[in-house]
């Protein structure tokens, strides 16, 4: 374990330096993603504009539950995306082969070699937000609230891993599956809608089946609703981000042993 937290620290020490590398790049990233999340809370106070609540949410809860989503996404931008995202082109050229060889778990390989700053800092805004959010909703959640809200967002990464890296490990039957990657990319952002907008059969099925919607509305409820069940949702949270990482994680390995290297 020593000898992994030793590798991933350079690792993470050499994607700083080549982020710092191209500052304009940097910063231009992360202008964007700040301008598109904007836009997000700038969608839901038009929509506020017209009514009170949307279902049992209301404006400034949702605008906790959109900066709840900011931070798990970028968080999950920052570590594992671009990670992921390769696997595909690294299955097509075959340079899959030179990380395989390496004395080291193959997950672990292809899931840390880059890191985002740019997506750490707009996390941050994400913090800011749900800090504002509670400011005006007049909550102050206790020290449990806070742990178990921690502690879900981590479960809330850990779900949109899984599911991308099994879609990635698709590509070493499909020759380009980027599509399915990024297709899933953009679908995680029905996470930032209140889950009541949704039919009892779609929350059913992106609940539990692919579990998308639970990533920020149990850690949102966590922290300000249902404050009388929260054994039952962080059971929910827990259960699906484990049951979707083990599937994961078996159907990866599975996946490696239809693997034909670049040479073969």
């Amino acid at each position: 374990m020593r000898r992994y937290l030793e590798i991933y620290s350079i690792m993470l020490r050499n994607s700083l330096i080549r982020e710092l590398s191209f500052k304009a790049n940097f910063l231009l990233w992360m202008l964007v993603e700040v301008l598109w999340f904007l836009g997000q809370i700038l969608f839901f106070s038009i929509i506020f504009g017209q009514v009170d609540r949307i279902g049992d949410w209301t404006k400034w809860e949702v605008v906790l539950l959109v900066g709840t989503h900011q931070i798990i996404a970028q968080l999950f931008q920052a570590f594992f995306f671009v990670n992921i995202a390769n696997i595909p082109e690294l299955v097509r050229t075959g340079k899959l082969d030179s990380l395989l060889v390496l004395p080291l778990d193959s997950q672990f390989v292809v899931s840390t070699k880059q890191f985002g700053l740019d997506s750490i800092v707009n996390a941050l805004v994400g913090v800011a937000v749900v800090v504002l959010a509670l400011v005006r909703l007049h909550v102050t959640p206790g020290p449990l609230a806070v742990a178990l809200y921690v502690l879900a967002l981590g479960f809330g990464i850990a779900i949109h891993y899984s599911i991308m890296l099994s879609l990635a490990a698709v590509s070493f039957w499909i020759v380009r599956a980027q599509g399915l990657v990024y297709g899933y990319f953009n679908f995680l952002n029905i996470a930032r809608y209140p889950d009541v907008i949704f039919p009892q059969v779609f929350r059913w099925i992106f609940g539990w089946i692919i579990p998308v919607i639970i990533v920020a509305n149990i850690p949102t409820r966590l922290l300000i609703k249902s404050l009388g069940q929260p054994a039952w949702l962080m059971f929910h949270l827990i259960a699906a981000g484990t049951i979707a990482a083990l599937i994961s994680r078996a159907f990866w390995r599975w996946a490696l042993q239809h693997y034909s290297s670049a040479s073969s």
